[in-house]
């Protein structure tokens, strides 16, 4: 009968083999932990992209100067909006960016070279570069529904806005939000007005 001998392991092994594991440990404790926490992190920022500030890309120049094509901006949720302010919108299953010039209850009126007057009050519009009358199409001087918003594009001659039928005055529950910051690209980098 053959006898296999067994080498047992010196203490220097056993306690490498403890520093091992113990150190295998903490590294999965720290890994499950810096996991967890960028979960709630990325959660947390989604929730607030999508609750308070969602952010969107720019499409089409209805929007120029203002806003280019491709522009990546903040918007922030809000309710009440006043003359000036860039808000997006759901306009069937599109996301549209125009400037708010008129609100409930307010006269907007347009003559032929595009110039705006709500309640009988030229529009000193320094954002835009040129006037146009553009696809209008409503009766005018035309009076904002209660609860609804005339909104316009800066590029006049080829947004098609509130001043056309196909989109009209935008109720309060289609806004998503007031466009307010540019974050790409960064030469655009900062406040939008």
């Amino acid at each position: 009968m053959k006898h296999t001998q067994i080498e047992l392991p010196t203490k220097e092994q056993i306690a490498a083999e403890h520093k091992r594991l113990e150190y295998q440990k903490r590294y999965l404790k720290n890994l499950r932990s810096t996991v967890a926490v960028l979960i709630v992190v990325a959660a947390l920022a989604v929730l607030v992209a999508t609750l308070w500030m969602p952010v969107l890309r720019i499409y089409g120049s209805s929007m120029t100067p203002t806003l280019q094509d491709g522009e990546i901006v903040v918007s922030i949720k809000h309710r009440s909006f006043s003359a000036g302010d860039i808000v997006a919108f759901y306009h069937g299953n599109k996301l549209l960016v125009k400037r708010c010039v008129a609100g409930p209850s307010d006269w907007v009126d347009i003559d032929e070279d595009g110039n705006i007057y709500v309640n009988d009050v030229l529009l000193d519009e320094p954002y835009i570069e040129e006037k146009a009358f553009g696809e209008c199409d409503i009766t005018l001087p035309y009076q904002v529904p209660d609860d609804r918003w005339f909104l316009v594009g800066d590029n006049r001659d080829v947004s098609v806005d509130s001043r056309n039928t196909a989109v009209g005055a935008i109720s309060s529950e289609q806004i998503v939000g007031e466009i307010v910051f540019c974050l790409w690209p960064l030469g655009n980098f900062g406040w939008i007005h």
